[in-house]
């Protein structure tokens, strides 16, 4: 049986609302030719897509496909562990992949809403830093759980690929990451304490700033037509959060 997110550790983790939806979804697919890549690119594409919608005009349909995103995008890790072949290049993508829709996303509700360039430059950055809080604390956990060890907090040293991949396809997806994310991570590292005892406060509190139930979060803000107050979600809400966590961690 394969160890959980994160091993046999009991935590909070909000965000991981849909892992058992996506645990079943895994087991279906064990079997099936259907690699963890391809879970990947699918999430991606329907990010691309919600994007699409929302610069088309559409707000409850996108943001939906966007809660949608959030149960798939946890299916490639739960396929790679209960296939027990976890990937150094999968986690790289996933990352990649992620990012793209963000931007893709956020620009689209950009010019769905008239913000200008450097507030929608403004609002990227935000949530990308808010997301690597919340995958700091959750790669923290992991290894202190003993759960998978594909992520880690330093990524600076390249690792050595698994028999089942290709070390070449590792140091190019390694240098991808090292170029376009490993800024974001010294940043957090720099700003984040030692952290309370287990890491419980951090992860939990941080993990409503990840993607699960940001999801959640403005797909309420569509449903009740109010938007326009997702300025307010991710600089005012999510950017307390963010403080409060990082000023616990250094208690």
């Amino acid at each position: 049986m394969s160890a959980g997110k994160y091993g046999g550790r009991k935590v909070i983790d909000l965000s991981e609302w849909g892992r058992p939806i996506a645990r079943v979804m895994a087991r279906f697919l064990k079997e099936k030719p259907v690699s963890v890549i391809m879970v990947t690119n699918l999430h991606l594409i329907l990010t691309i897509f919600s994007a699409w919608l929302i610069f088309e005009g559409y707000t409850v349909i996108p943001c939906f496909l966007l809660i949608v995103k959030g149960v798939i995008d946890a299916v490639d890790g739960e396929l790679a562990r209960i296939r027990g072949r976890p990937s150094h290049v999968g986690r790289y993508w996933d990352t990649v992949a992620d990012t793209i829709g963000l931007i893709a996303v956020m620009w689209a509700f950009g010019r769905a809403f008239d913000w200008d360039v450097i507030f929608t430059c403004g609002m990227i950055l935000a949530t990308l830093f808010q997301y690597s809080l919340f995958n700091h604390y959750s790669v923290l956990m992991r290894s202190l759980g003993s759960g998978d060890s594909t992520s880690r907090v330093d990524e600076r040293i390249r690792p050595v690929a698994h028999s089942w991949e290709k070390q070449r396809n590792v140091n190019i997806f390694h240098s991808i990451y090292l170029i376009f994310f490993s800024w974001q991570d010294s940043i957090i590292s720099a700003l984040s304490g030692k952290g309370s005892k287990g890491l419980g406060f951090e992860l939990t509190m941080s993990s409503v700033l990840g993607f699960g139930m940001q999801s959640l979060l403005i797909f309420g803000l569509a449903v009740s037509d109010s938007l326009d107050y997702l300025p307010e979600l991710v600089l005012g809400m999510n950017m307390v959060l963010m403080v409060l966590v990082l000023l616990r961690s250094r208690l």
